[in-house]
């Protein structure tokens, strides 16, 4: 019974994900066709966009897949880290039912305002699936709190008191006016450093935030964001680029790639360390999260390595790196995130990104020239006949970006729209063309991409609460000011702002510091004369060095994961990359004409 459950639920995230890419695809037919497009079809996927969201976080839940810092893991195994465990979910599983209540109330203040959307699709029904899945959220992790029954049922007492405490302040809007806050505050931060779900920390900040303020605002307020951001016209993009992602992962396409580059580069010294960095790249920009590159391809480029004669260490700090390489390169994720939240063209920063993307990669491949120079490493003697049959065998995935790219800025295309046809090519290249991906593979694929789908938007869904707080509070305002009375020099700034983010990268997955951090320093590099596009770059290139930055950065943990190998070893590894990305940050930082160039021609053309 209980995997005929998961199957179904599985299946429902992969029909929605599948239904939510072929609508963009039947409006582009439509409108060739017949010169209209299909009625609804747009708020229809943004809605469908929601259901995977929150589909996939039920799933990820399931699968005790939510992001979190993981320094819950730096605890040895044994009774104390049980405890630890059940602390945490504990108080995850409260802002879980909490926000599962406040979702419940929003669905009837929809159904008592009659909203539609696509015609007369009622609002209220596609809302049903948030408390929901909010509520398998709680009961999931309920359930995987501990080894025992004992366990479970002390975690369980978090979601009840959760539960309460939401509809309590819902009837009373001032209950907390005279009630110590400084329990629950340390709990939330407690229950995140012993490896607690960030959502939970973000959405329960923004929860007691609501409830505190000079005039308090009841639990719905956090949800009412959420759907706001759910529904945005830009957001359908990223499920799909991530689809296409997964798919070329779960095929052949790194075994072919990495053949391509190393049949171009191997003859270099330290050709093999220039293709992992490449090959990372290219499967990065269209996975959108260096921990997939990590895990998908890992393991592949560091037997590449050691066959080759690489150092143990170097192969490990170059792919801890690596991983994250491709950020800043179109279509990456965190540039379509970026672009949303701080309302800047995207098409503004996928070109932007290109000269700093670039930069970063070739710093590190040229440390990994300089290893191949200084060490004994085997090389390739270049062979044209060897590099042809490479290209010919990936000349699809190849092909790939150029695609993307010539879609997009020819205006073939919307984002939403260039999304859905790249996750179609990707589909039909692995399950047709190459057939890696048979039809028993795909109902997984689908839900590893909605279970990571799922764990970024719910993250970023509670994090849009968190910052219409900070925004009705007028943080940002108050920021500029502080700032502009202390800071005089836009170098310094930029100095401050480099530190700054620096930390929130090592702490903050890219996605939730988006969504959190974006709507403060935005003000701010307006108030310095700081470029949009500019400092949308400098944000994501800082926020990419904060996954390699110790002891918490994600890329750490991952590779540590991923190649079986202790933590501080995997740091001691990292320290030269960390060192030579951070060269690049400043020059992205202070080299402005990296990111405004192909800009400005842009502009120009």
């Amino acid at each position: 019974m209980k995997r005929l459950l998961h199957t179904a639920e599985d299946s429902l995230l992969a029909v929605a994900l599948a239904v939510m890419a072929i609508l963009p695809l039947a409006e582009i037919v439509a409108r060739a066709a017949f010169g209209i497009g299909i009625p609804g079809s747009i708020p229809i996927v943004q809605h469908l966009t929601m259901w995977v969201a929150f589909l996939g976080a039920a799933v990820a839940a399931r699968e005790q897949k939510l992001l979190a810092l993981a320094t819950g893991q730096l605890m040895p195994e044994g009774k104390t880290r049980d405890w630890a465990s059940v602390f945490a979910t504990a108080v995850s599983g409260a802002v879980s039912a909490a926000l599962a209540f406040a979702c419940w109330e929003l669905v009837k203040l929809e159904k008592e305002w009659g909203s539609t959307f696509a015609e007369d699709w009622k609002v209220w029904v596609a809302l049903l699936v948030l408390p929901a899945s909010f509520t398998a959220v709680a009961l999931r992790q309920v359930w995987n709190a501990g080894p025992s029954v004992v366990h479970r049922l002390v975690a369980l007492v978090g979601p009840l008191f959760g539960f309460w405490l939401a509809r309590k302040l819902t009837l009373d809007e001032f209950f907390l006016e005279d009630v110590p806050l400084w329990p629950m505050w340390a709990s939330l931060a407690l229950a995140t450093v012993l490896g607690g779900p960030i959502f939970a920390a973000i959405g329960g900040a923004a929860l007691l935030l609501f409830a505190t303020a000079e005039f308090p605002t009841p639990p719905v307020a956090v949800p009412v964001e959420t759907y706001r951001m759910a529904v945005s016209p830009h957001l359908p993009a990223l499920p799909m680029f991530t689809l296409a992602g997964f798919l070329l992962g779960e095929g052949g396409a790194p075994k072919r790639l990495l053949h391509v580059f190393h049949a171009l580069f191997g003859w270099m010294p330290g050709g093999t360390a220039v293709v992992c960095a490449c090959l990372c790249a290219f499967l990065t920009v269209f996975t959108g999260g260096s921990g997939v590159t990590i895990l998908v391809a890992g393991g592949i480029l560091f037997t590449a390595l050691q066959a080759d004669g690489y150092k143990e260490q170097f192969s490990l700090g170059l792919l801890t790196a690596s991983g994250s390489l491709g950020l800043l390169l179109p279509p990456a994720l965190p540039l379509i995130l970026y672009g949303i939240v701080a309302e800047q063209p995207i098409d503004k920063l996928f070109i932007g990104g290109i000269l700093p993307g670039l930069l970063l990669i070739g710093l590190i491949a040229a440390w990994g020239v300089w290893q191949g120079v200084s060490g004994k490493v085997k090389r390739t003697p270049f062979s044209a006949s060897a590099a042809r049959s490479a290209l010919w065998d990936a000349k699809f995935e190849l092909f790939l970006p150029v695609f993307v790219l010539l879609v997009f800025f020819g205006g073939y295309a919307s984002l939403m729209e260039l999304a859905a046809v790249t996750a179609l090519y990707a589909f039909c290249l692995q399950t047709f063309i190459h057939r890696d991906v048979t039809g028993r593979d795909l109902l997984r694929v689908f839900r590893e991409c909605g279970v990571l789908i799922g764990g970024v938007l719910l993250i970023f869904g509670v994090s849009m609460g968190l910052t219409s707080y900070l925004v009705d509070a007028q943080v940002p305002m108050r920021l500029v000011a502080w700032a502009t009375e202390y800071i005089e020099s836009p170098i310094v700034f930029l100095l401050c702002l480099n530190i700054f983010l620096l930390g929130v990268g090592c702490v903050m997955d890219i996605f939730s510091a988006t969504v959190v951090v974006v709507p403060l320093i935005v003000p701010l590099g307006v108030a310095f004369g700081i470029d949009p596009v500019h400092l949308g770059i400098i944000f994501i290139a800082n926020l990419e060095l904060g996954y390699l930055t110790p002891p918490v950065g994600l890329n750490l943990f991952l590779a540590s994961y991923r190649f079986d190998k202790p933590l501080l070893q995997i740091y001691r590894a990292a320290l030269p990359m960390l060192l030579i990305l951070g060269v690049g940050v400043l020059l992205i930082t202070y080299v402005p004409w990296l990111t405004t160039f192909l800009v400005g021609l842009g502009d120009a053309g």
